[in-house]
């Protein structure tokens, strides 16, 4: 593409302005979905992804909106594409036009009682198989025009489909807030060390990680933030690991260790069905990092809750309040 565009030719500014006519079509159609994919992935290939289109029907839509515009959106780089300062104040357009539409479709919901509505939710894995399926099911008792949708991700990706408007809510567990995100509820989320109810420190009533890695370890993918916090305190404490099992998911993991007698690490939250079984024991932390995760319900940042999803939100926080849910799931 062209790094100029050609000039306007002079006109009555009394008359009505064509260019600017063209504009807010164009904001009203395709091509603000695909600046907006390639505003947050920064890339017109990983937009491309995202959307599931070729990049050339990316460039073309960013193409399109850059002339009807007038203007340049994107700085163009070697390693992707950065929003100029035109682009900043459309993607601050586009937010806000999003938000307002929310806000309508929240006051009809209102309007007709909460019969109908959507919560689109993104979660890691010992939510979604434990908590939300349960949660979603007692909510639909009362509202059954309410339906749901439900993604399973690593914590990035609940993040990243939260901020850019993929999921209403993101339920997670972190040490600290995300960019772009908003906390809504928040609660410790202390990790656990996982083992067989025969093991040798299954009796113990807290144990360090010192103690834990003497044994052969199952462990998450080296992308899980988990795994990252227990890289880093084993690196801090100069603690070298055996690591008998990797996997990016967490059933596995505890499978192996109530069959074996390796050790591996998550949140109670996601050992209610292995605890009703009797396999398994888990045993709290001594090392202070391990003690300062937090189980996170988040939205995005400046975003407006729907009366579904605010309904819901309130759901869980019942269960919180009420003490039913110990918030403890693995990254």
């Amino acid at each position: 593409m062209a790094n100029h565009l050609p000039s306007k030719p002079s006109q009555d500014l009394s008359a009505p302005d064509s260019n600017a006519r063209q504009g807010t079509r164009v904001l009203q159609s395709d091509a603000l979905m695909y600046f907006m994919k390639v505003a947050y992935a920064g890339s017109i290939s990983e937009a491309a992804d995202r959307l599931g289109v070729a990049p050339s029907a990316v460039s073309r839509q960013i193409a399109r909106l850059e002339k009807e515009l007038d203007t340049l959106l994107f700085e163009r780089q070697s390693r992707g594409m950065r929003l100029n300062a035109a682009g900043e104040l459309l993607v601050a357009h586009a937010r806000r036009a999003w938000q307002d539409i929310e806000h309508l479709n929240s006051d009809l919901l209102a309007l007709r009682g909460l019969r109908t509505g959507q919560v689109r939710l993104a979660a890691t894995e010992g939510f979604s198989f434990e908590l939300l399926p349960s949660l979603m099911a007692k909510f639909q008792a009362s509202r059954p025009g309410v339906t749901f949708s439900l993604e399973t991700c690593a914590q990035a990706e609940v993040l990243r489909r939260v901020r850019e408007g993929e999921a209403d809510l993101g339920i997670t567990v972190g040490t600290a807030v995300a960019q772009g995100v908003e906390v809504e509820l928040r609660q410790l989320s202390p990790v656990l060390a996982v083992m067989s109810k025969l093991h040798p420190l299954a009796e113990k009533r807290q144990i360090s990680l010192a103690q834990a890695i003497a044994y052969p370890l199952a462990l998450p993918a080296h992308g899980s933030t988990l795994r990252q916090l227990l890289d880093l305190s084993c690196a801090r404490q100069n603690l070298r690991v055996s690591v008998a099992l990797t996997s990016s998911h967490l059933y596995p993991l505890i499978n192996f260790v109530a069959a074996s007698e390796a050790i591996t690490f998550c949140g109670g939250r996601s050992l209610t069905q292995h605890f009703r079984l009797g396999q398994i024991a888990a045993v709290p932390l001594k090392d202070r990092e391990m003690n300062e995760r937090h189980f996170m319900v988040v939205k995005a940042a400046g975003r407006h809750l729907s009366v579904a999803v605010t309904a819901f939100l309130g759901e869980i926080k019942q269960e919180l309040d009420a003490g039913e849910m110990l918030a403890n799931v693995t990254g």
